[in-house]
């Protein structure tokens, strides 16, 4: 990925964080993806006071990039309000998965700057995806 996709994904991801609902935590994430085609799409978390119910800022992103006609992720990016790198729950990477192959990038990065850069792939190894179904 080039460097300046890099820093305006980081950009709209710290962006969308600002605009987090996050009464009951407190811990505001954003989070910004980068199609196949280079449209950009980025969410936060939004929480709810039935728990359950809250959203993570990763699936966020994938809704606007999916209302939006798009269905591969190229890359992601979340930020985390902390000096803490905010890596994505077990069930945002599998929802990353779905519209992602194992090499697509994930960037986590902190409220400092500092990036830590992974793969879906060596996050969640051997996710289920839609070819599983017809096994």
């Amino acid at each position: 990925m080039k460097k300046n996709n890099l820093e305006k994904l980081s950009q709209l991801a710290f962006n969308a964080q600002r605009f987090s609902h996050s009464p009951y935590s407190g811990f505001k994430v954003g989070a910004a993806i980068e199609t196949d085609s280079g449209d950009m799409f980025a969410g936060c978390n939004v929480e709810n006071a039935a728990f359950p119910l809250g959203q993570c800022a990763e699936a966020s992103a994938i809704g606007s990039m999916v209302s939006n006609g798009h269905k591969r992720i190229a890359h992601i990016v979340i930020a985390s309000p902390n000096e803490g790198m905010c890596f994505p729950c077990g069930g945002c990477r599998q929802k990353i998965a779905e519209f992602a192959s194992d090499d697509t990038p994930v960037t986590m990065i902190t409220n400092t700057g500092e990036r830590l850069e992974t793969t879906i792939g060596e996050l969640l190894p051997n996710a289920f995806r839609a070819y599983d179904l017809e096994k």
